[in-house]
């Protein structure tokens, strides 16, 4: 490398960290946004995310950027780089190119429309008043097939967005897998519907102390590893997680006090992304590369922990009696029946308390219904009706309103449209990293038995943490399992669980 190539590589990484040190400021705002910020000052906490927003967009599209990429792809520039550095280049490439198509008073203009849609959304979803928030979801559509445009369509139009949360996926693909694994799933809740062995859940539904739902989520967050000097838990109408950098990363949810397993689990699944954000290597701190590799791969953790571990038996063997100290005379049935309660397969309306078989369902239904806006041209108006139908169509249930209807989930307020598959496909990814797991952990679920969860969080983080975006996710996942991404780990692992649970 040429001492000219010395300094061309020394201002990409002084970019490099500026645009990231815009991204942990606009972190904060969002998370304060979604917190509790005072409701009169959205409209300029908007506009000051928006022009936030704009800089850094302009930073990360400026000329200089795109002559300083192209000296650094240079084969003997590129040749002389360390690994982090050619990765950098190659993930500030493909966010380059895809970026400088969109004109920056548009992509500000989205900004303060996305920021404002989320707090319009809280407030419909409380009143289940779609009316008020369809103008704003009707104008972020608009503004996703313009930018559609910009970028060019790929095989679908939706295929665009897909590949902004899981690089390479297509249509095509997920067309493949959910519609093998709709096939097994939805004779597999036929059987169990059909079941005589139906778990008792009425005990789940008593009135649960609010304080006390908090320290035990807190109790169990500390029993993952979830490292509290780089973290906090806040209280949030959906729950989320935000990774400003290791040092800092910040989870909500939700408490119910008619729902004592609902904060729990969902404490646990932004536990999981958290751990993911707290555990990436020192030498990615600063740069673009230190986050999860893809919304798959990070919901593979989050989905992992609440579901594989926070679910299973071991698991509840031994933390069932503390559960019962922080409820005392709540919950007096036998562990086995908290167990198969917790894991009980039922046909119900919101995605976030589904159980781990029908979930998979709920994720169907939204990835047609972003099919059909992006590919078939359905209108903001035509969805409350369309997501009725699939419900009833899929699940046999109708909402009674669009508060828990198409009004239940927070994504689309803020654009994203083509995440929704990345939970199934992070279901996909936990269940065949898992199957690994247990050759190489031979005494994974004795350990969980005896509360010792460390050395899941210690394998998880040699296997996939440390990395952040190092690695894509299909040579993450063939890394560690030595095959590419096969959704039969998942449908294996369902069968098991729920067959022994229902005896079928």
């Amino acid at each position: 490398m040429t001492a000219n190539d010395g300094n061309v590589l020394s201002n990409f990484i002084e970019r490099i960290g500026q645009i990231k040190s815009y991204e942990e400021a606009l972190g904060v705002l969002y998370w304060d946004l979604r917190t509790g910020a005072p409701r009169k000052g959205m409209d300029a906490r908007s506009e000051a995310i928006g022009m936030l927003s704009g800089q850094m967009f302009k930073l990360s599209t400026a000329p200089e950027l795109g002559e300083w990429l192209t000296e650094l792809e240079t084969p003997d520039t590129n040749a002389g780089l360390s690994e982090i550095y050619r990765r950098l280049v190659t993930e500030t490439r493909k966010d380059y190119d895809r970026s400088v198509k969109i004109p920056p008073k548009l992509y500000q203009e989205y900004v303060v429309l996305t920021s404002q849609a989320e707090s319009i959304w809280e407030e419909a979803k409380e009143k289940s008043d779609y009316a008020s928030f369809e103008p704003y979801l009707d104008k972020i559509i608009t503004y996703q097939n313009q930018f559609i445009d910009l970028w060019g369509p790929g095989a679908t139009r939706y295929d665009t967005l897909l590949d902004a949360y899981e690089p390479g996926m297509t249509t095509a693909e997920l067309d493949r897998v959910f519609g093998g694994l709709r096939g097994k799933l939805v004779p597999l809740a036929s059987a169990i519907a059909a079941s005589p062995h139906q778990p008792e859940t009425g005990f789940l539904k008593q009135s649960y102390s609010k304080e006390a739902q908090k320290k035990f989520s807190l109790f169990i967050l500390e029993q993952m590893g979830f490292d509290f000097a780089a973290g906090r838990l806040d209280e949030s109408v959906h729950p989320f997680a935000t990774g400003l950098n290791p040092g800092d990363v910040r989870i909500t949810t939700r408490y119910l006090t008619h729902d004592v397993t609902s904060a729990l689990f969902g404490t646990i699944h932004e536990g999981g992304h958290a751990l993911y954000e707290q555990n990436i290597m020192k030498d990615l701190i600063g740069t673009t590369l230190c986050s999860g590799t893809s919304m798959g791969i990070h919901e593979s953790q989050s989905r992992f922990w609440e579901n594989v571990i926070g679910r299973s038996k071991p698991f509840w063997s031994r933390y069932y009696r503390d559960l019962q100290q922080h409820f005392p005379n709540q919950l007096e049935v036998p562990v086995e029946d908290f167990y198969r309660a917790t894991n009980v397969v039922k046909p119900s309306l919101i995605r976030i308390e589904a159980d781990e078989l029908t979930y998979n369902l709920h994720i169907i239904i939204r990835y047609e219904i972003e099919k059909l806006i992006f590919n078939e041209g359905v209108k903001a108006s035509e969805l409350p009706s369309l997501w009725n139908e699939k419900y009833r169509e899929y699940l046999g249930v109708v909402p009674e309103n669009d508060g828990e209807g198409v009004l239940q989930d927070v994504h689309w307020s803020g654009g994203m449209f083509g995440y929704f598959p990345s939970y199934s496909l992070g279901n996909m990814y936990a269940a065949q990293i898992t199957d690994t797991m247990e050759r190489e952990l031979p005494d994974l679920w004795d350990t969980v038995e005896r509360g010792e969860l460390l050395p899941v969080k210690s394998w998880l983080t040699d296997k996939v943490y440390q990395y952040g975006k190092l690695r894509t996710p299909s040579e993450l996942i063939t890394g560690i399992t030595g095959k590419p991404l096969d959704p039969a780990y998942l449908v294996s692992y369902l069968e098991r669980k729920y067959k022994d649970i229902y005896k079928l």
